[in-house]
């Protein structure tokens, strides 16, 4: 592959989620003296030493830096004369004779060998130098890239850092260890400029929300940022490389965009730096398909964990000791096309001498020549087959598409359906790819309706939630149907249409493309998407609040059910277990999902993400913190990996946070939710990330932001024509925002619509409950405190029955609260105690905090006003700043500015602008000068003050 060429490279990745590795970073420099951060190429070392650096220099320290050049390895000093240049020349003048004369010799290039008399000279020289400035002033020694540094440079480095620890002079190395062996390098010795006691410190992958911060400025979608973390690694350097040519010319209709030239120059660069050896292990492992160290080592490369190991550190794979996945997966594609025809034929051969299934053995064997073979076709399609129904979708996808590519010209409707039968299961495995090959393939021939409607609804499966720009695959697919008249055809692409309309919040209307659907598969025998359109009529009865919805669903129920085959989520038995999750039946619910979860726990796509994320909230409600973050984790994966909508499990894995995890990265997958469903048309999930939102909000404080969120869903939910509390349960958390704002009026309206929608309060018990303790804020806010009690006492009543501990916790430290405000401590330390309790148990670690909080206010730590005996019933309490928000807002109310705030925070100007904002809203202030006199009179959010920890923590499950 040619790498060469005057291609612009990526841009240098910013400095986005790093807070916590600078910190330890420079905890390491003043203790240890020396660190060292490795790591791959790419991965961000050189932006981490440019902000140890930069805050360095920001406190007046003398920062001396330099960066290793393979072309300079081999020459003596090069590293050592780039610093050395650095210095005040005072300071060499003062130096003694000989040693002042072999500074002028590296200096000037006369730097011979590096060794003997010159070396010491040099060496006594460096550390007189540093003795001299570290007297003035710390010395910060910056080393990039420093496993290209010359031995001599490296060795007077590193004995000068082993005597100076300690003594005003630190030093941080960044570089690529373990040893990589590059083309023509037989030596393989690379010189660490630091001594062997340093601490190494691995720079690891951005996280996924880190990474979208850092792509978000350049416009790319969010399905495609979560896709480039799974393609990246988490690399910021390749992220950037591969979405270089994302935004605008974006392909529609989820067609995979082509490698951008950077990103293809980058990958050939860093394969070039690898040696023979390693390219070979390199170029088996990707054509295996499902590559690991095992089949490595069996095929012969003794040496693959070595070669992997390399290959790793030059950011071109991940693994994890075993399975190897290729970043991106592309890669595999370059090094295959690098490769002569020959070569991989015969790589082929030895893959299916040593394959152990008898689909990778067949793969195998038909990779080894392309030419047409109408038996090998068959026995591919065969075996395609038997992949789908045992859950292996990408393998059977993969496997009808090979076997059309074999399959001879003279049998063209077997060319055919194998090619739509490749569309069709790509489509439920996440795969484009294939998806859109085999679909451009069936469309660019002169096939019939039914294979064109066909892949062309294969289309329309593949973008899952995302179905705002698939206006045009609709109307020529359903040009093609109508014109052919085939209800088999007219079903199926109905169920498509009535699934679209309630995703775009129109529930009428996807009842009557449900009827319709309904009545061609009658007409057609096609009894499963008969019943999955009864299934969505079902659920759009249920969101407008009908009492008929279960009748629909028996009907569907009554019927053969689909088979298992990428659809489960649209299948009867899983919308009855989602209707057990909106009724409460958590047990029943759960029970049902762990059956499904074990028939499609091999497969990939919506349908696994679907049952993943309904576990995940079940776990939540019934207080399993621990299995509702490893449920919402597992669904996250398979929807980075697939390419498929991330808005739902990012929704569940916000729900999961908020319960057992982070009440802040709740709210960052919220954030993120809500512009993934903006920008791909579902209202659905629009209005469930608005409402986790808003609940994070109340939970960190910031009770008019959460209202505000809380105000959209409730619009949304009045544009859409949906009329339910039983479904999505913001009615609650927005009376207690409301009653905190001092609004009990308006509150008193929520929770009056909300109980007339509900009826007879013998339904939804839970929906009644949340109620009541959003009553209980009210009737607090307006000094009926015995009232509140009496309805918390019903509350915590229903939730204890219901088994729901964590809405049972908040309902105690919603009494804690009120007791604490009648001055009734020990009743209030009881309720806080009683609610910490049962947090613990369930693993609940935000609820947890929070308790903790609520328990030091009871037991007067920080409760300013309580301690002077003006505490009020009738006053709103101030909302808490968090830690993160309390240091922005003493930075800045001490005169710095958004941009040394964010150099002092190690963040972006974006997230700075971005928490002011938030501290203005709390603090309800709108400038600089204000939020400097709040902060000097220690009011709401400051260390020590008043919080409403208690009555607005805001998080009933959704």
């Amino acid at each position: 592959m040619d790498s060469t060429g005057p291609v612009t490279a990526p841009p240098a990745p910013r400095l986005v989620g790093r807070a916590d590795l600078l910190a330890a970073a420079e905890s390491h420099l003043s203790r240890d003296g020396s660190i060292v951060l490795t790591g791959p190429s790419g991965i961000g070392k050189t932006s981490v030493v440019d902000a140890l650096g930069a805050a360095a220099a920001a406190r007046g320290e003398l920062v001396l830096r330099t960066s290793g050049a393979e072309a300079d390895r081999w020459l003596p000093y090069a590293a050592l004369a780039d610093l050395l240049a650095r210095i005040p020349a005072a300071h060499v003048a003062a130096l003694p004779g000989p040693l002042r004369a072999a500074v002028r010799a590296v200096l000037s290039g006369e730097r011979r060998d590096g060794t003997g008399d010159r070396a010491l000279a040099v060496r006594l020289a460096w550390q007189a130098l540093l003795e001299r400035c570290a007297a003035e002033r710390p010395v910060l020694l910056l080393v990039d890239d420093a496993q290209w540094l010359d031995a001599p440079s490296a060795d007077t480095l590193s004995a000068a850092a082993r005597r100076f620890t300690g003594s005003g002079f630190r030093m941080a190395a960044a570089g690529r260890w373990p040893d990589c062996v590059t083309a023509g390098d037989d030596t393989g010795q690379h010189h660490r400029p630091v001594p062997a006691v340093a601490t190494e410190i691995a720079v690891p992958p951005l996280g996924s929300d880190d990474l979208a911060e850092l792509l978000d400025e350049h416009g790319i979608p969010a399905r495609v940022t979560n896709k480039l973390h799974a393609d990246s690694g988490g690399n910021p350097l390749l992220a950037l490389a591969l979405g270089s040519d994302v935004g605008p010319r974006l392909p529609r209709h989820g067609r995979p965009a082509p490698l951008p030239e950077a990103a293809r120059t980058l990958i050939g660069r860093r394969l070039a730096t690898l040696a023979a050896e390693v390219r070979e292990t390199l170029l088996i492992a990707a054509l295996a398909g499902a590559p690991t160290v095992e089949l490595l080592l069996r095929v012969g490369q003794e040496e693959a964990a070595r070669d992997i190991r390399a290959a790793a550190d030059a950011g071109l794979l991940v693994t994890d000791g075993s399975r190897i996945r290729f970043t991106p997966p592309t890669v595999a594609a370059l090094v295959a096309e690098a490769t002569p025809a020959p070569r991989r034929a015969e790589v082929h051969a030895l893959l299916a001498a040593f394959a152990t299934d008898s689909a990778a053995r067949l793969r195998h064997r038909a990779l080894t020549s392309a030419a047409p073979d109408a038996e090998l076709a068959v026995a591919l399609a065969d075996v395609a087959a038997t992949a789908h129904r045992q859950g292996s979708r990408a393998v059977g996808a993969e496997l009808h598409l090979l076997a059309a590519d074999r399959t001879p010209a003279e049998l063209d409707g077997h060319r055919l359906e194998r090619l739509v039968a490749a569309a069709e299961v790509g489509a439920t495995a996440g795969l484009p790819d294939i998806v859109h090959r085999a679909a451009d393939a069936v469309l660019s021939v002169d096939a019939g309706p039914h294979y064109r409607v066909r892949v062309r609804m294969a289309v329309i499966d593949l973008a899952g939630q995302g179905l705002k720009d698939m206006d045009e695959v609709f109307a020529a697919a359903l040009n093609e149907a109508e014109t052919e008249g085939d209800p088999a055809l007219l079903a199926p692409l109905g169920l498509r249409l009535s699934w679209a309309a309630l995703i775009d919040g129109r529930p009428a209307r996807s009842e009557t493309e449900a009827d319709a659907a309904a009545a061609f598969a009658r007409a057609a025998g096609d009894t499963a998407t008969e019943a999955m359109a009864l299934t969505v009529k079902a659920t759009a009865a249920r969101v407008m609040g009908r009492t008929d919805h279960r009748t629909h669903l028996d009907r569907a129920l009554a019927l053969p059910q689909p088979a298992v085959d990428g659809w489960l989520h649209m299948a009867p038995r899983f919308t009855a277990a989602r209707f057990a999750v909106f009724d409460d039946r958590l047990h029943e619910a759960r029970t049902d999902l762990l059956r499904m979860l074990a028939l499609v726990e091999r497969g990939s796509g919506e349908e696994i993400v679907q049952v993943l994320r309904s576990l995940s909230e079940v776990s939540a409600r019934m207080g399993r913190c621990r299995d509702a973050l490893d449920f919402a984790d597992r669904a996250l994966r398979i929807s980075q990996a697939s390419a498929i909508s991330p808005g739902p499990a990012w929704y569940d894995a916000a729900v999961a946070e908020l319960a057992g995890g982070s009440v802040n990265r709740a709210a960052g997958y919220a954030r993120r939710g809500i512009r993934a469903s903006e920008q791909e048309g579902d209202a659905i999930f629009l209005g469930r990330h608005l409402h986790t939102l808003g609940q994070a909000r109340l939970r960190d404080g910031d009770v008019r932001g959460g209202v505000e969120a809380l105000l959209r869903v409730r619009e949304l939910e009045r544009s859409q024509g949906v009329s339910t509390p039983l479904v999505l349960r913001w009615h609650a958390d927005l009376a207690t925002g409301l009653a905190t704002l001092g609004e009990p009026g308006r509150a008193e309206e929520v929770i009056g619509e909300a109980r007339l929608a509900i009826g007879d309060r013998s339904r939804g018990a839970a929906v009644t409950a949340q109620l009541d303790r959003a009553e209980a804020v009210v009737l607090t806010s307006r000094g009926q405190t015995g009232a509140a009690l009496d309805r918390l006492h019903e509350a915590i009543g229903r939730f204890e029955e219901l088994g729901q501990p964590l809405e049972l916790g908040h309902c105690l430290l919603v009494r804690g609260g009120i007791e604490r405000r009648r001055r009734r401590h020990s009743a209030a330390r009881t309720a806080v105690g009683e609610a910490l309790a049962v947090f613990t148990r369930a693993g609940a670690r935000p609820w947890v905090a929070q308790a903790d909080r609520a328990l030091a206010l009871v037991d007067g730590a920080g409760c300013a006003r309580e301690a002077g005996g003006e505490e009020s019933e009738h006053a709103g309490p101030a909302p808490l700043l968090t830690a993160a928000e309390r240091q922005v807002a003493l930075l800045v109310s001490q005169g710095a500015t958004n941009q040394e705030v964010a150099a002092r925070m190690f963040l972006s100007i974006k997230t700075i602008e971005a928490s002011l904002t938030r501290i203005y809203r709390k603090l309800g202030i709108r400038s600089r000068t204000r939020l400097s006199s709040v902060m000097r009179g220690g009011a709401a959010g400051v260390p020590g003050g008043p919080g409403n920890e208690e009555i607005c923590a805001g998080a009933n499950r959704p």
